[in-house]
């Protein structure tokens, strides 16, 4: 049966190109994950500020390890696209800015982010963010994006808020947690706003 509709991004939007560097402009970079990040990414995530929103754990080097790798091949596979946001001088490790569950032909995604915990409360996460939209709506091409939260991580609300993401909604009892379902609040931002 055929659709009535063509395709959003059709397939290979991505994955035909280079995953890019991209800069907000003001002293960050986001770039391709690399072999060499996985002890800093073990770091951030011995952070138990980072285990209250986020629902993973690295227990060894070699298992960020792993997670980078799974990182750098989801760009060919079209459904993730993940960046390390480092610092532009010396390229340390400051976050981490994604593309997740993709859907080309509808030209939707859902944004996430993460901080180390000395990157927090200098506005690394929004400006990653508001750089990832810009290039995602206007230069790639997608319709829609969107970026979901735990209603009582009001920094996350904050950064939705900062990047032009308008809350739509809240989705009640929408996230497990280690403490429980959490109601996430839904933002999004579409192209043209």
């Amino acid at each position: 049966m055929p659709f009535l509709t063509t395709d959003v991004l059709p397939a290979g939007t991505l994955a035909r190109i280079p995953q890019p560097v991209l800069a907000t402009g003001d002293g960050l970079r986001m770039r391709p994950w690399r072999a060499a990040d996985a002890p800093a990414v073990h770091r951030a995530f011995q952070d138990p500020a980072l285990h209250r929103w986020h629902l993973r754990a690295a227990d060894s080097e070699d298992e960020a390890a792993g997670w980078i790798e799974q990182w750098r091949l989801a760009w060919a596979g079209e459904r993730d696209a993940q960046w390390a946001v480092v610092d532009e001088a010396g390229d340390r490790l400051l976050g981490r800015v994604a593309l997740r569950e993709i859907v080309l032909a509808d030209g939707v995604a859902e944004v996430a982010y993460w901080t180390v915990a000395d990157a927090r409360g200098r506005g690394v996460a929004a400006r990653a963010t508001a750089t990832l939209a810009a290039w995602a709506l206007e230069e790639v091409g997608f319709h829609r994006l969107e970026l979901l939260h735990a209603t009582a991580n009001e920094a996350s609300c904050r950064v939705a808020a900062r990047t032009g993401f308008t809350l739509e909604g809240t989705k009640r009892s929408a996230g497990l947690h280690r403490d429980g379902w959490h109601d996430m609040h839904l933002h999004a931002r579409v192209r043209g706003d």
